[in-house]
């Protein structure tokens, strides 16, 4: 507390809310307009407001709507009871209530200003400490008839550190704080207040707490609103609206009964409700520990009976532990004894087989007597013969073969048409042939005189398969007992010279006649099938040939197709030089280049379609289709394994360009039904030409036995053009899909590596098993399409597998992939391809680890920080001894869970648009620029 001069002022206020006998608030009578004109602001701004969200700052202030009037006054927030309420404190006029979070509204920086009402206490005065709940009510009552809403001159004396000033209160002529303590509700102090005490309203508080702890009713069960205890804190506003509306007429001023001490009972009482509140606290104190000492009670109850439990646990974990002793025990001895009895049994098996074994080789292998006896009885009457028709089949099917091969050698249509007629008469003659054989062996029980004399087959060794022998361990080794038993009860019976002589002779005959016709039925079976479907074939082509009509409807077609894209493509060409250029004429001829141009592709699909079933009826049985229609070009689809087509010519295709990676050869991205491709220009003459067409045809053919699933880049196309001596070879664009543009934008991951790299060991796999060396393996035409499927690019088609392997630019990186037997002049092998890809496996695992080379150019596995699988995977491909493509796909870290299926791979070029793609790859074509074609890189 502070008095200085600043404070022995005089102050005419309005008191507008009591807090105990001693304590109220007031307003400055100067502020009266000041306080309408706020309560008409706050009416007109609050409600559009927004309500508070969140957790409120303490020390802002808010709009409240009151609960008594509805009428909005400024607020701060106290304290926040519940997420939907919140006590506030009315700054304006010094009352408190609770409101719930919809009545509290921020308000503009405007009306952000100190508050209007001021709390003084009477100088000198105090409540006296042994003055109880009534007396502190009437005492509240009495002070509120004497300063609620009434002029009072205020006399300061000092400033408390809360903001509080002490003074003396006078209205008119009667002193307020002597009028308190002649009723009896205040006292004076004995000595005056001090800067440096700060407990007399600390005492006030220790006070009625004693009054709380006296008083013998709950007062937290009946606590009311704490409006109960507060004026309308708006009257003393609406008096003065009131009093200015009276002066133009309009209304009439309040009444003297609206100012009465009976409103006191509607004002707010902060001070007893937190009496109150406090004795609601020591109740549910006492409450609380009542429930305690319970809980203690309870809780010893349960440690008890834990205690009991755990001991009855122990008990039977100790009867637990002794009956798996005896289990064990139980289980070891008749582990023994079984032991025991088979290793017993199997000896004596064993050593009876022995003797066995010993006689059947004195005796030459002779059976029991009465086997054989049933054998050649069997054998004998059973016995079937040779088929009729077999012996002309199998003479016309010669001169059959004979004929087709002399028409496939045939060059000259004149002879070759000779040929033919004879081949179609010897053609007549198998056909009649066929359907007798095939009628006679329907007669024959072929199947069931085949199991009889396997039967009797006393050569063959009859042994059992594991489903056989489990569970049933015991009945077959008492058979196999039994059996010994009596064979070598049998077969050590003496027997002369003579009758030994005999037995052998007849087992021999059985034999041998066992085995010719075991023989002659194979040969009827196999020929019986031939028969069958060279009858279903020939039914069909039976005194005809078959007609390439539609072929060359075909060919028509794509002929007429290619002039109309060609004059279209002029059209264009010559909109595009012309001033009268016409948008929308142009976009209307571009739309009509995109339709031919796909009418185009699939009549080529359908001519391949077409050659495909002529290609099968020149291998299966017209050899001359060839020869009699040279203009179908069904030699040159044959020769190119179906790759090579006449009907496609690179002027048609809307090709762009890819400047940046042609510097060797022609290399254009374009696009065909909606896949992305690419052109790869191939400089031919007369010898080479054929040379690329049968080294692309070799790993097309390769490619086509498992297609997707081989692990190798698709050739799509292949096709000559007229104008230059260039072959295009065409194949799927996958722009950024190498492993060289993937490492250096966004490496692959660990699973990432071992499913790609999975992948590339196929393709190796496939070439491999096709005698093709692919010799050129390096980071550009390895890809990675979707960062999941590894698939081996193509290679130069121009060059031989030495010559592809003598390239620089074998590398990953600054890692080289030439073998070190390469180096040393051997030539190209598997082995070589095998071991460029282990050190691609090594260059994918080092990532950012330090790359360390040996002096013979290999690289160091020490110190690589990969799993133990993959790095003994690595041994044994960088080693001399290296490991087959199909032995690494056999490899552990291969055969994870997550390694065993690849997935099927998405159409190509999906993703990315063609400039793209370029732009992407402009960072990865150095290499090859110096050392390679950059063909050999579909990805960039």
């Amino acid at each position: 507390m502070e008095e200085d001069l600043g404070y022995s002022k005089v102050e005419h206020v309005v008191g507008c809310h009591v807090e105990d006998a001693v304590t109220f608030w007031a307003q400055n009578i100067n502020s009266n307009d000041d306080i309408l004109k706020l309560s008409c602001v706050l009416a007109e701004v609050c409600p559009q407001a927004n309500s508070i969200f969140g957790n409120p700052d303490l020390n802002k202030i808010y709009g409240g709507c009151f609960s008594e009037d509805k009428c909005w006054y400024r607020c701060k927030i106290q304290q926040v009871i519940s997420d939907e309420k919140c006590q506030v404190f009315y700054i304006d006029y010094g009352n408190s209530e609770i409101l719930n979070r919809s009545d509290i509204v921020e308000i503009p920086l405007k009306l952000q200003f100190p508050e209007v009402a001021k709390k003084y206490r009477f100088w000198g005065l105090q409540i006296p400490p042994n003055q109880d709940l009534n007396q502190f009510d009437q005492g509240r009552k009495f002070l509120c008839s004497l300063t609620f809403e009434k002029k009072i001159r205020m006399r300061h004396k000092a400033l408390y550190q809360d903001g509080t000033i002490f003074a003396q209160a006078e209205c008119g002529e009667v002193d307020i704080g002597e009028e308190m303590v002649k009723k009896g509700f205040a006292e004076k102090c004995k000595s005056p207040p001090n800067a440096g005490s700060c407990e007399e309203k600390n005492s006030d508080s220790v006070q009625c707490l004693a009054w709380n702890v006296k008083g013998s009713v709950s007062l937290w069960a009946n606590r009311s609103n704490p409006a109960v205890y507060s004026r309308r804190k708006a009257c003393f506003g609406d008096q003065l609206a009131t009093s200015l509306r009276n002066s133009t007429g309009n209304h009439m001023p309040l009444t003297k009964e609206k100012n009465t001490a009976s409103d006191f009972n509607v004002g707010s009482n902060i001070s007893l409700a937190k009496i109150k509140q406090d004795q609601a606290l020591f109740e549910e104190n006492e409450k609380l520990k009542g429930e305690r000492e319970a809980a203690k009670e309870q809780n010893q109850i349960l440690l008890q009976n834990y205690k009991e439990l755990e001991l009855k646990m122990q008990h039977l974990k100790c009867e637990l532990q002794e009956e798996k002793k005896a289990s064990n025990e139980t289980h070891k001895h008749l582990e023994k004894t079984l032991q025991t009895c088979v290793g017993t049994k199997m000896r004596n098996l064993a050593a009876k087989f022995k003797i066995l074994k010993e006689v059947r080789h004195k005796k030459m292998n002779v059976r029991f007597g009465d086997d054989l006896s049933e054998a050649v009885e069997i054998v004998t009457e059973g016995c079937l013969a040779t088929p009729f028709s077999l012996g002309n089949l199998e003479k016309i099917w010669t001169e059959y073969n004979l004929a087709q091969e002399m028409i496939q050698l045939c060059r000259n249509v004149t002879e070759g048409e000779s040929l033919i007629l004879k081949r179609n008469e010897v053609q007549q003659s198998l056909y009649h042939a066929v359907e007798e054989f095939i009628l006679e062996v329907d007669q024959l029980p072929l199947s069931e005189r085949s199991r009889t004399l396997q039967f009797f087959d006393l050569t063959s060794e009859v042994t059992l398969n594991s489903e056989e022998v489990v569970g049933n361990v015991d009945e077959v080794l008492e058979n196999v007992e039994s059996n010994i038993c009596k064979e070598l009860e049998i077969s050590l019976v003496e027997q002369d010279e003579a009758d030994k002589k005999i037995l052998l002779n007849v087992y021999s005959k059985v034999i041998q006649k066992i085995h010719q016709e075991q023989y002659l039925i194979t040969i009827v079976q196999s020929k019986y099938l031939a028969s069958v479907e060279f009858k279903k074939q020939m039914v069909e082509w039976l005194n005809r040939s078959p007609d390439i009509e539609n072929l060359l409807l075909i060919k028509k077609a794509l002929k007429s197709l290619k002039a109309r894209l060609r004059w279209k493509l002029v059209e264009k060409s010559n909109l595009e030089e012309t001033d009268d250029y016409n948008d929308c004429e142009m976009t209307k001829i571009k739309q009509e280049i995109t339709a031919l141009r796909n009418s185009l592709f699939q009549e080529i699909h359908k001519e391949k379609k077409e050659l495909e079933k002529l290609n099968y009826l020149v291998q299966k049985w017209f050899p001359e289709l060839p020869l009699l229609h040279p203009e179908a070009g069904i030699q040159k689809y044959m020769n190119s394994g179906g790759l090579l087509t006449l009907s496609l010519e690179r002027d048609l295709l809307d090709a762009e360009p890819l400047k940046e990676l042609s510097t060797k050869r022609p290399l254009v991205c374009s696009e065909i039904q909606d896949q992305k491709v690419l052109l790869k220009g191939y400089s031919v003459d007369v010898n080479t030409e054929a040379k690329v067409i049968e080294r692309a045809a070799k790993y097309h053919r390769a490619w086509s036995r498992l297609k997707e699933k081989s692990g190798l880049l698709q050739l799509i196309y292949l096709f000559l053009c007229k104008s230059d001596p260039l072959a295009y070879l065409m194949v799927p664009y996958y722009p950024g899909a190498s492993l060289g543009a993937l490492q250096a934008s966004k490496p692959l991951t660990s699973e990432e590596i071992l499913k790609v790299m999975k992948g590339v060991a196929c393709g190796l796999h496939t070439l491999h098993r096709a005698d093709i060396v692919h010799g050129s393996l390096h980071e550009n035409n390895v890809f990675a399409v979707n960062r999941e499927q590894g698939l081996v690019g193509d290679f130069d088609f121009t060059r031989s597998e030495d010559q592809r392997a003598s390239a620089n630019s074998m590398k990953a990186g600054t890692l080289s992939l030439i073998s070190p037997e390469l180096k040393m002049g051997q030539p190209v092998s598997p082995a070589s391809d095998m071991y460029a890809y282990g050190c691609l496996l090594f260059w994918l695992c080092v990532q950012d680890q330090e790359c360390r080379i040996k002096e013979d150019g290999t690289p160091k596995l020490d110190g690589l920080n990969v799993e133990d699988k993959i790095k003994s995977l690595l041994l044994n491909l960088i080693s001399c001894n290296r490991m087959t493509a199909e032995q690494v796909l056999e490899a552990d870290c291969f055969l994870w869970p997550s390694m065993i299926s690849v997935p099927p791979q998405d159409e190509p070029g999906k993703e990315h648009e063609c400039e793209k793609a370029k732009e992407e790859s402009q960072d990865v074509t150095g290499l090859d620029d110096k050392e390679e074609d950059n063909e050999t890189d579909t990805s960039q």
